[in-house]
Order: C-alpha cells, then structure tokens, then sequence
C-alpha cells in the first residue's frame, strides 16, 4: 500500500467541486482513499481519520489546497495525482478564467455597485466577519454558512434591525427575492403569497405545491434553521413577517419552521396580531391549542399550508384532501403491494436528504405507527443507538453534519443515499421505502436518475429472497427547474417506485401500507 499527499499552497476551490473530484478518482481501479480539500482544520481532522495527515499539512493555512491519495501501489497514486490535477484546470476553465472574479468584498462592490445583498458562503469561523462587513455596508445578507455560534447570530441579527436590513441565516439555504432564486432554491411562479422561513426545504416544498396550484410566490425570506430557539428569539422571522406585512405584493404571509421555543412561538403568534394580512403559521410538530384566540391560521403540515395560502390567494376556500387520488385508486395500491411481501417483511425505512421534510414524513408517520427511530427523532427515547445502523422503522436525515463530513450534502451528490438504500437492501425484514427528492438550483443534476438505479437494485435485491420492496416517493420541484420535473417523475416510476404529489401524501401511504403489514 502507498500513501502520497500533495499541497498546492493558495490554491482556493470550493469544497462541493473538490468533493465531487475527489469521488470521482476514488472509484478508479486499485485507488483506496481520496481526499481533496482546504486545509481547514476540520479537515485536517479529516484527514488525520484516514491517515494522511503529514507535519507538512499541519502546517498549511485555510488557503492551501491537500491532495491526499493512498491506492496499491506508487504507479496508481501517480495516475490518480495526474488525474485529480488535470479535473482541478477543468474545472477551472469551465468556470472561464477570463471572467473577472473579485477576490474581496470591496472588489465585487466596485464590480457590482447596484448590489444590495450579500450571499456569503465561507468557511464558519470566517462567516461572522464577512457577514458584519456587508451589513455595515448596506448590504442585505444571506449566508449560507453553517458552524456559525449562536452568539455571532445574535450579534449579526441585531447589527442588521439597526441598520433595517436582511440578515438571512447563517445556515440559510433557501431564499426567493425579488423573483430570483438564490442557493437551494425552485423556479415558481410569480405572485402574491410571502414566505418566512426558518426551514430550507420546507420553504421548497411550499413553494412548489403553491405553483403547482397555479398560484406564485412574492418573497421568500430565510431566516436560519435557529431563529426561534431561546437564544435568537424569533429575530429575523419578527422582521421577515414586518417586511412582508409592508410588501405591496404580498397579499397572503406564510410562517414557517421546525418546532420553535414554546415562548418565542408565542412572541411570533402575538406579533402576527399586528398584521392586516391573513398569516398562515406551519410550525411542524406545533400544537393546534397555541392558536387559540389568535388571528394566525393554524397548519398541520406544509402541504396543508401551501394548500390554505392558494385558497386564500383565489378567494377560494380550503379543502382538506387526504389524498389527490380517489380513495378507490389508493386501495388498489396498497392491496398490490400487500400482496408481494414475504412473511418476514414489516419494517419502513425512510431515507431523506431535506431535514424539513424528514421531520414532517415522522410526525405523521408516529399518529400511526408505535415507534419511529432516527437520528433526528421526535422522542428521545426514539433516537438510534448507531446512525450507521437502522433498526424497526426508521427515518434518517441524511443532511445532518454527521452523513455530510468531508462530503457533499445528498441534495448535491446523491452518493450518501445510494449507499444507505444499497444497506438498508439487505435487511430482509424492510418493507417499504420513503424517501424525497428535491430539484432546483444547487441539487444535484439527476437526482431521480441516481436514485431509480439504487431503487431497482433493492427490489431485485428483495424479488431474490421471494419478496418485495415498496418505494414511495415525492418530487419537490416544478416543470421550470433545471431537472424538469416530468423527466424525474417518469425516471422513478420507471423503475417502480410510487410517486406522490406531495411528501405528506407519500408519508400517509406509506403509513397506510406499513400499517396493514402490521395488522
């Protein structure tokens, strides 16, 4: 075996295309490990985990980029090393090297000097400066940026109320202004109904159902995944729900989040008092009594507040509909796939790459079923003794920082799935798949292909041992994403999953199904 690493100093890619090279070589032959990197010290942790840490890396900065190689022999590093440089100056020369790309905030003002938002996706410890400049700038802020303190939130949070300014996250993956897309985000139409949301793929989901139902979208403000805990107190979402109330666009608001504090919930619900607005609030996993006597309009899920928003959007009224398939259609389905298992099959398995989405499958999920264990779980007591293991029904976020170290997020790269699906395969007592897929700007460019081929292998996998493998899934997007959405459909259902028009609507068949394995 050979080890050899390589630094290349002032060398800055960033790290979804060095992870995407870096997957990309390791799957040639007699190659054993591969990482490229920057040389942060996360990553030199990581690197010291597969044992090419060298005293030279140690004493590299954030700037200088690592390649580090182990493959059976000196002749495989050296194919590999020639391989990696040679995708690096791809890269490169498809970003076009021509184009001018200013190197400090300062710089890109000066390029850009209309700007009025700031999308900073840096390296955490590095996040809060860039973040302050551009605020005392007037500049809006998304960032992007994850492992951000929570004091450096608050701080930036505040700066930005004084100044009247967006300060979208850090962890922000999800924002529409002004009709245009940024980061994790789907081509919707354009209209009257604002969102604020402290929940990236929950904000996709709505948004995507709302243009599905011929309604548009006029802002979507992110706020972070921690804006209602106790420490933050609920700050951008108070002045994300101001803005909106204050948007002539904007004639229908939408909250929504993970579980927030109990206290801030009640800080926001009282807020929305003040708005003249009809204001839908889905705080997934939020109990319907904290809505007594409040203006706000209480939501159970996100499909349910996507559903109420067009409604009031249309001067329609809302109708709740388990399913959009008749009740006859949905039998037929579910007796099919009843009578393919074998006697050992009964557990679900849910495979997720939006945490949102995950944590809505879960709840309703657990109104039916007796447990639902994860690595997110709505119970302590469900939590999983090993991430790495599933046991009974078990539904994973497989964006947590624990899946995603020294590799893309699955929206990304869809790797994280393929391998846990591939896992989860060989489990004779695994019934039924539930899983999302998301599309938009920032996903990956076939997620539904990558995952049809992981789908077909696990039921031939099942069809061996006499059984079968019930997949069922929903697409998050439109037929203006990049992906096209019809195409991604067409690609899962040709290899037999079942793909429902919301993650809701998946969630509720797969719990029909699992429970009548059950009965």
């Amino acid at each position: 075996m050979a080890k050899r690493v390589k630094i290349k100093e002032n060398n800055y890619y960033d790290s979804v295309t060095l992870m995407s090279i870096a997957k990309d070589i390791k799957s040639q032959e007699g190659i054993k490990e591969v990482v490229v990197v920057m040389a942060t010290p996360h990553n030199k942790e990581l690197l010291e985990n597969v044992g090419l840490l060298t005293s030279e890396v140690e004493e590299a900065t954030p700037k200088d980029m690592v390649i580090g190689i182990e493959a059976d022999s000196e002749a495989e590093i050296a194919k590999a090393l020639t391989a990696t440089e040679e995708a690096l100056v791809a890269k490169r020369s498809s970003d076009g090297d021509e184009k001018y790309r200013p190197r400090t905030l300062d710089s890109a003002i000066n390029t850009l000097p209309e700007a009025n938002l700031a999308l900073i996706s840096v390296p955490g410890n590095y996040a809060p400066k860039e973040a302050k400049k551009a605020l005392k700038k007037g500049l809006h802020v998304m960032l992007f940026s994850d492992n951000v303190s929570v004091e450096a939130e608050v701080e930036l949070k505040e700066l930005a109320a004084e100044k009247g300014l967006l300060m979208m996250g850090p962890d922000c993956g999800t924002a529409i202004i002004n009709n245009k897309p940024l980061a994790f985000a789907n081509v919707v139409n354009e209209g009257d109904i604002g969102l604020v949301a402290a929940s990236g793929t929950g904000a996709q989901e709505i948004t995507v159902i709302i243009d599905s139902k011929g309604a548009g979208v006029s802002q979507v403000i992110g706020t972070g995944g921690r804006d209602l805990s106790v420490e933050v107190g609920g700050l951008e979402m108070s002045k994300g729900l101001k803005a909106l109330a204050a948007d002539k666009q904007t004639q229908v608001i939408v909250l929504v989040s993970k579980p927030p504090a109990p206290e801030v919930a009640k800080k926001v619900l009282t807020e929305v008092e003040q708005i003249d607005k009809p204001v839908i609030v889905n705080f997934l996993g939020g109990k319907q009594e904290l809505f007594t006597d409040s203006k706000a309009i209480y939501s159970s899920n996100l499909e349910e507040a996507a559903l109420k928003a067009v409604a009031l959007s249309k001067g329609e009224e809302y109708q709740f509909q388990e399913f959009s398939l008749d009740e006859e259609k949905i039998e037929e389905i579910v007796n099919q796939e009843l009578s393919k298992y074998s006697s050992e099959q009964q557990y679900l398995r849910a495979l997720y790459t939006g945490g949102t989405l995950c944590d809505e499958a879960m709840l309703i999920l657990a109104e039916e079923l007796e447990s639902i264990y994860s690595n997110i779980p709505l119970k302590e007591e469900w939590a999983l003794v090993d991430n790495g293991v599933s046991q009974q029904h078990t539904a994973l976020d497989l964006g947590e920082d624990e899946f995603t170290q020294g590799r893309p997020h699955p929206m990304i790269d869809p790797l994280t799935r393929t391998e846990r699906l591939a896992q989860e395969a060989e489990d004779e007592e695994v019934a039924v798949l539930l899983a999302d897929v998301v599309l938009g700007y920032g996903s990956h460019a076939d997620p539904a292909g990558e995952l049809a081929k992981a789908i077909k292998s696990a039921q031939q996998k099942a069809a061996a041992r006499g059984g079968h493998l019930t997949a069922i899934l929903s697409v998050c997007g439109t037929e203006a994403d990049p992906q096209n959405m019809a195409e991604q459909v067409e690609k899962l259902e040709q290899a037999g999953a079942i793909v429902m028009p919301s993650n809701a609507q998946a969630a509720r068949l797969a719990t029909r199904i699992v429970k009548e394995i059950n009965n």
